[in-house]
């Protein structure tokens, strides 16, 4: 581990990761309780799309994703909340179209290189300093938030028609939540890439809901699952020549079979 620390990329890595993965599960403890945990797939999809437009346009490609994903983000709350579309049918719809776009968009750039693919699979050994700010400014950014309004987000979690008649803000909050999660898979696509960033947002989470007893045991378990993750990924990848973002997804994998173990032996 001493050697593992010494290199500066492992170090930004690990400190990114890990502030990455603990936003990442802890909105997904909303998103999972809230039976919108596609979101992040249908988002990541969509921000593929963003990457291929950069590309196109020959703009930063991670700033183009980050708004196209928040646009994205607000497209999706509105088309739930306007269209009469059930969460899953409108994450779907966004979803394939956002992929479709991106393969035009990146056909149309010509950008099939190994560019491409660090986006598609992951580059967490090549984080900037710059990238390990904002990660910390993401993580900060969701507590501040989530503190702020627990309680309303809470009660909109568990029951969300009784939040609307007590006159919560509601397509408001779902606005805050979606955003956040966009914003989060925009920076974990470094991580662990487009295809599998999702799996931050969901694996860490519905681990900790295996064994949590509370909701608040729920978003720290989480949040330590996704942490977890990152670090025991990021030493299997160096001790063993493993590609980094399949191993951290894979050691979520193997806590969340944990968890689930768990739970079953305390029933």
């Amino acid at each position: 581990m001493g050697a593992f620390l010494e290199f500066a990329f492992l170090q930004r890595a690990l400190v990114a990761g890990i502030l990455i993965a603990f936003s990442c599960a802890v909105l997904g403890v909303f998103l999972v309780l809230r039976r919108d945990a596609m979101i992040g797939h249908g988002l990541s999809h969509i921000t593929f799309a963003g990457l291929a437009l950069g590309l196109l346009v020959r703009r930063l490609p991670l700033a183009v994703a980050f708004v196209v994903a928040v646009f994205a983000a607000w497209l999706l709350v509105k088309l739930k909340s306007r269209a009469g579309l059930h969460g899953d049918t409108a994450v779907a719809v966004l979803s394939s179209g956002g992929l479709a776009l991106g393969i035009v968009l990146a056909s149309a750039a010509r950008t099939y290189n190994a560019g491409l693919l660090s986006y598609l699979f992951g580059e967490i050994l090549a984080i900037s300093r710059f990238e390990v700010v904002l990660a910390a400014a993401l993580a900060a950014g969701i507590a501040a938030v989530i503190f702020g309004l627990y309680h309303k987000l809470v009660f909109l979690t568990f029951d969300r028609e009784s939040a609307r008649a007590a006159g919560l803000p509601v397509e408001r909050l779902d606005m805050a939540v979606t955003i956040l999660a966009a914003v989060t898979i925009v920076l974990g696509m470094r991580v662990v890439g487009i295809l599998l960033v999702s799996a931050l947002i969901v694996v860490p989470a519905a681990a900790a809901l295996q064994v949590a007893s509370s909701f608040r045991k729920a978003l720290c378990l989480a949040g330590t699952a996704g942490a977890l993750s990152v670090v025991l990924g990021l030493l299997s990848a160096y001790v063993f020549d493993l590609p980094a973002s399949g191993a951290i997804v894979l050691v979520g994998l193997v806590l969340f079979g944990g968890a689930a173990a768990a739970r079953r032996r305390l029933r």
